[in-house]
């Protein structure tokens, strides 16, 4: 019987990672006793947590989460789940939403969202359509919709916590996620889910169907179903008055003035009005799953998945002193006017499909096999005005001139598409006695499409809150690459074993790459095994990166002129000497101890290092110096440009740590049997590594595209370290699993904050508690309680930057005009007068609702 280790190498070089369905058929009993090797190191009990979850004797790092690992969080998405299994993994729900609440940003070693790679049994799943524009985790960047896969439908999820592009070719400098989909040829499943927040908001329900199918004796069809509804939960601060009235008012000489209408106002809306935290959504999700050997050499398999999605989210409540009129639209007649809260609705469809047959040809494993996949996203902004629009009304009523179009409340903002196909190859062979060759090829073609809004969604200043995308930024973009991938694996003795892959990639619209892995493992004996790899890996610039345009010109001075992002191949970026986008390098090194003293007891200790070159970023806007002599002032005012920011290869950067994984299963504890986990990710290095790369005109003129704040988001707004500790006991029909999340402090440099200051975000520790009740052999009643002791985040001030005009802030008593001291200040800046007095404007490192009550009933038949 071949080892563990064998198996999972063999797989990937097929291209998946330890997929014991997809795995190239080969003889019965040869695919049999596979298959069995990999369930024992796979496989756990009903109910329990405590089986060996990381592979203990691989070269590389990997981890396996059993489906009952991710259920038992009783998270709503797979995301969340994530984070609170795998320490690497982060994931946030920005409190400000817009689009960025269709899919919150999520990350592995933060490296953010887009070198993070996402494989569906094995097969590349698509990219969203969605780049995060906004200053939250993961600016500039986009990911695949994870969230898209309905829990139920996975059997296993495995973590690879090493760069592999070498197999994968694009995004996995950080690590990949494969998600492996159920294949129980029989068998029906049914499970509904309803939860609630402490606060008695954010109502959840679902109900999810798991039905398999057998096709004679020689396959099979699993079919996944799963509708759910969440509601609004919302975290708003109660607003700082005397912050409103120096935020909207018209200084010292107005301030009584002002403050006594804010106060007035708040005294009906404490939090003015606003609503953040956690949209509404309502969403519906179907998978297939499916298998058939046409011969005991010859198969075909194919899987499908669709979501569909809708959100309703806010955008900050216009006050009345902030938006003095809805100019009669949005409040009833004859009432006050007391301002209004714009709504932002998005609407999102993800799918992805595969089909492939596994077959022998010459005494070579062979999987062929045709991906495709998309991603579209559609907003709508309603309860608002186009203030541009009725202000140029009420002028041609004044001025007695044709009237234009005016009086809409609601807007189609137009959206994004991304679509890919991806046809792969692969081929692999047992030249000899501890040599196992393989090679393949990748051809992908994908397309990246912006949709443009209504016209009065843009027009002017557009839509208040959300303004629509322009016709002359709404366009389609296209390109494709091909890969070969090549390498074997050699058993050179007993104890070491060595894998070597090299990897050619070319992409039509900027280039090659040609890299590689060599990766070891040396087993010292039964209980210790030594590992490590050396990978070169590429990331190539994503479509939206190159071709996002947003945009936006008014008129002035007699012209145009534009503001906003501009692609990267526009002639603004042009303008501005920006360099056309390359490919970001990277060179990762891990090195790892594996040691099994027994079978319940199991422990890895890992070490990452990865180098990574001209780092794609999205710049903050560039505006004009202020002395017309400057080159840059003489460009921007060349090409009537007031502020511009862009995509641009700006930095490279550093990133190393440490990953732990401790398990011991099976200790006897009164009738019962208690399992204990503790596994961990500590950052030693996350930071840029030399100076930024800012185009020549840009230097000269003392700016830089990259701020303090941007810095803060890519390196810093992570948690420092993050552990998880478990306990799961097992007796009689009863589970009792209690799992403690630590999260590491994180750091902002908020944009509204004083240079010299920064915000840290403390370390908390978040208790989740279940209990699961074998009712019969057919249903399982679970109860959980996420974040039991209602931990929520909270923040401080610390001196940063030059600390001693950081600290003088901090110990200033003085008041000024507001009453407010210097602290209070800084402090009403970045939570905009307290309405996020919890995570600031700028997100958190963990859910803001504290405590979540879960319930679920599993019946199978």
């Amino acid at each position: 019987m071949k080892s563990a280790i064998q198996v999972a190498i063999v797989l990937l070089a097929a291209g998946g990672i330890a997929n014991a369905q997809t795995a190239t058929p080969a003889k019965a009993d040869e695919k049999a006793a596979a298959t069995q090797e990999v369930q024992q190191v796979v496989v756990t009990s009903t109910g329990t947590r405590g089986s060996n979850r990381t592979v203990i004797d691989t070269p590389v790092p990997i981890d396996i989460l059993a489906a009952s690992e991710l259920t038992k969080t009783a998270q709503a998405s797979l995301d969340k789940a994530l984070a609170f299994r795998v320490p690497s993994f982060n994931t946030v729900q920005t409190p400000v939403n817009d689009a960025t609440s269709l899919l919150d940003p999520y990350e592995i070693r933060n490296m953010g969202p887009s070198r993070s790679l996402i494989l569906i049994n094995g097969k590349r799943k698509n990219a969203s359509s969605l780049v995060y524009t906004q200053t939250s985790p993961g600016r500039g960047e986009s990911g695949a919709d994870i969230s898209a896969i309905p829990q139920d439908a996975i059997k296993r999820i495995e973590v690879l916590r090493d760069g592999a592009s070498a197999q994968y070719g694009s995004d996995a400098i950080s690590g990949v996620v494969n998600i492996i989909l159920k294949d129980n040829p029989e068998g029906t499943s049914i499970t509904g889910r309803a939860g609630v927040t402490h606060e008695g908001d954010g109502k959840m329900q679902s109900i999810s169907l798991n039905h398999g199918l057998a096709l004679g004796d020689s396959g099979f069809v699993n079919l996944t179903g799963e509708i759910s509804k969440n509601g609004l939960a919302s975290r708003s601060g109660i607003v700082s008055a005397r912050g409103e009235a120096a935020t909207f008012g018209g200084g010292p000489e107005t301030f009584a003035a002002d403050l006594a209408a804010v106060n007035a106002f708040l005294a009906k809306k404490p939090d003015a009005g606003n609503i953040n935290g956690s949209p509404e959504s309502r969403t519906g999700k179907f998978l297939v799953n499916s298998r058939y050997d046409v011969t005991g050499e010859v198969s075909v398999y194919g899987n499908a998945a669709y979501i569909d999605k809708k959100i309703d989210s806010y955008a900050n409540y216009r006050t009345p002193y902030w938006r003095p009129t809805d100019y009669g639209l949005l409040h009833p007649a004859g009432t006050p006017y007391e301002g209004y809260v714009p709504g932002f609705l998005g609407a999102l469809k993800d799918y992805n499909a595969t089909i492939g047959t596994k077959f022998d040809v010459a005494g070579w494993s062979a999987d062929v096999s045709l991906t495709i996949g998309g991603n579209e996203q559609k907003y709508t902004v309603t309860n608002s005005v186009n203030r541009g629009m009725e202000d140029a009304y009420l002028k041609a009523v004044a001025d007695k001139t044709p009237l234009p179009k005016h009086g809409q409340t609601r807007f189609e903002a137009g959206g994004s598409k991304f679509t890919h196909t991806v046809w792969n190859a692969d081929f692999s062979k047992e030249l000899s006695k501890g040599i196992n060759a393989y090679f393949g090829s990748e051809i992908r073609s994908e397309k990246y499409t912006l949709i443009a809004g209504e016209e009065a969604s843009y027009l002017y200043s557009g839509a208040d809150s959300y303004a629509g995308n322009t016709p002359d930024n709404s366009f389609s973009s296209k390109r494709s690459n091909y890969g070969i991938y090549g390498g074997a694996t050699f058993n050179t003795t007993d104890k070491l074993i060595i894998d070597a892959i090299g990897r050619y990639e070319k992409y039509s619209d900027f280039g090659n790459a040609m890299i590689g892995k060599l990766s070891a493992k040396y087993q010292f004996n039964d209980q210790f095994t030594l590992r490590s790899s050396l990978s070169t890996g590429f990331r190539a610039p994503s479509l939206h990166q190159i071709y996002t345009q947003k945009a936006q010109y008014s008129f002035s001075g007699g012209s145009i002129q534009v503001s906003g992002l501009a692609s990267n191949v526009s002639k603004e970026a042009a303008a501005l000497g920006v360099p056309k986008l390359k490919a970001e390098k990277s060179t990762s090194i891990t090195l790892g101890l594996g040691y099994k003293p027994n079978k319940d007891t199991s422990m890895t200790l890992d070490y990452y290092n990865i180098s990574l070159k001209d780092r794609i970023i999205l710049g903050k806007e560039i505006k004009p110096s202020g002395d017309a002599t400057a080159e840059l002032d003489k460009i921007l005012k060349a090409a009537n440009i007031v502020s511009l920011s862009f995509f641009a290869n700006a930095l490279d950067s550093q990133t190393s740590g440490i990953d732990y994984v401790f398990n011991h299963r099976n200790m006897q504890l009164g009738d019962g049997k208690l399992h204990f986990n503790w596994s961990g990710n500590y950052s030693l290095k996350n930071e840029r590594d030399g100076a930024v790369n800012n185009p020549a005109a840009i230097a000269k003129a003392g700016q830089s595209v990259l701020d303090i704040t941007q810095e803060a988001l890519m390196f810093t707004s992570r948690p420092k370290y993050k552990s998880i500790i478990g306990f799961d006991y097992d007796i009689s029909d009863f589970n009792f699993s209690v799992n403690n999340t630590v999260f590491g402090p994180t750091k902002f440099r908020n944009a509204d904050l004083d240079q010299n200051l920064a915000v840290v975000f403390k370390t908390k520790t978040l208790t989740d508690f279940s209990v699961n009740y074998q009712i019969n052999k057919n249903m399982t009643l679970a109860f959980a309680i996420n974040n039991m002791f209602n931990v929520t985040p909270s923040w401080k001030l610390e001196a940063a930057g030059d600390k001693a005009k950081g600290q003088a802030i901090l110990d200033s008593k003085t008041v000024d005009y507001t009453g407010r001291t210097p602290t209070q200040i800084q402090s009403d800046n970045i939570t905009f007068d307290q309405r996020y007095s919890m995570v600031t404007y700028d997100g958190s490192h963990f859910s803001q609702l504290g405590r979540i009550y879960n319930l679920s009933l599993n019946y199978r038949f």
